[in-house]
């Protein structure tokens, strides 16, 4: 199929060719490149918002409640739910369709789980590419759900308009939280499972955390005790994205930080490209024959520059 064509389709809601251009993606085809280049003006108009937090956390579950209420809304929307993979074999668990189940016969939701494929962040590269397809598809509120460990809230961050770390008693103190450094991640905090023991104590703490540290910041990150199981607080959630993204279109935040997704994306485009290239140039027959040596003799600086110093590994 030609891109025009793939784009076309795309553009117009076409759920299996939207299917297909985001298997493209994941498989690196370069046939997907006209297609991304002819759609990424209609990008953009959409919301995309990001989820993270551990493991056990309840993201995929209070995913499942944002998207059964932004359906009653009327909205049509796109999942990326980023799952863990394995560094040897690729393969993830891909566990969060089975989670959002319900919405899989609905042809307004469009669900995609991705391996992380060791992607540094624990994000998959295909991620962003995918984001802008759901979003020239027509899909005007885009969840991006991170695997949570890592440096993927930072990867998140830098995808999402609105950030929801979702936070549980069984995750510790606000200390804790400050050590990891999510505070200045979040745009929304959210204490998950608040019906157990512990989560009041949390939210006071992380109240007081946002006090001490956000008072002054022209965005205050709302606390939200929510449980997603049962489907409370999901109202006063939704209300408080709406909120965010009000604020960032009023103060010229929401351009600001589009403009450094781009500046991230191309830094991600040569850091990717670069590594394919140094994978091609170790697999060369000069330099297996030196990594075969003793190791104890192998100057990998010293290899790393002929890497870098040859021509053809320049230009890729």
């Amino acid at each position: 199929m030609a891109a025009s064509d793939l784009a076309a389709r795309v553009a117009g809601g076409d759920v299996r060719a939207l299917a297909r251009a985001i298997r493209m993606v994941e498989d690196g085809d370069p046939a997907i490149d006209p297609v991304i280049r002819e759609l990424r003006s209609r990008a953009g108009s959409g919301r995309l918002l990001g989820v993270t937090g551990p493991p056990g956390s309840g993201k995929s579950t209070l995913s499942d409640r944002l998207i059964a209420h932004w359906r009653h809304d009327g909205h049509r929307v796109g999942v990326i739910a980023v799952d863990p993979s394995s560094p040897f074999s690729g393969g993830a668990i891909l566990g969060d369709r089975v989670r959002m189940q319900r919405h899989a016969t609905d042809s307004g939701v469009f669900i995609r789980s991705m391996a992380a494929r060791g992607h540094l962040g624990g994000l998959a590269s295909a991620a962003r590419e995918a984001v802008r397809l759901l979003d020239a598809s027509g899909r005007d509120r885009t969840l991006i759900e991170t695997v949570g460990v890592g440096q993927s809230e930072l990867e998140v961050m830098q995808l999402a308009d609105t950030v929801i770390v979702v936070t549980t008693p069984a995750t510790g103190d606000s200390v804790q939280i400050s050590k990891a450094g999510i505070l200045e991640i979040a745009d929304i905090f959210v204490v998950n499972k608040a019906d157990l023991p512990g989560a009041p104590k949390v939210y006071r703490e992380l109240k007081d955390l946002v006090r001490q540290t956000k008072a002054h910041a022209p965005w205050v990150p709302p606390v939200i005790q929510v449980s997603a199981q049962e489907g409370t607080g999901i109202d006063e959630l939704v209300a408080d994205i709406d909120k965010h993204t009000e604020s960032m279109e009023g103060s010229g935040e929401l351009e600001r930080r589009r403009r450094e997704r781009v500046r991230a994306e191309v830094e991600a485009i040569v850091v990717e490209r670069a590594a394919r290239r140094v994978r091609a140039a170790l697999d060369d027959e000069s330099m297996r024959a030196a990594l075969a040596d003793d190791p104890g003799s192998v100057d990998p600086y010293a290899l790393a520059e002929r890497i870098l110093n040859t021509d053809g590994a320049a230009r890729g």
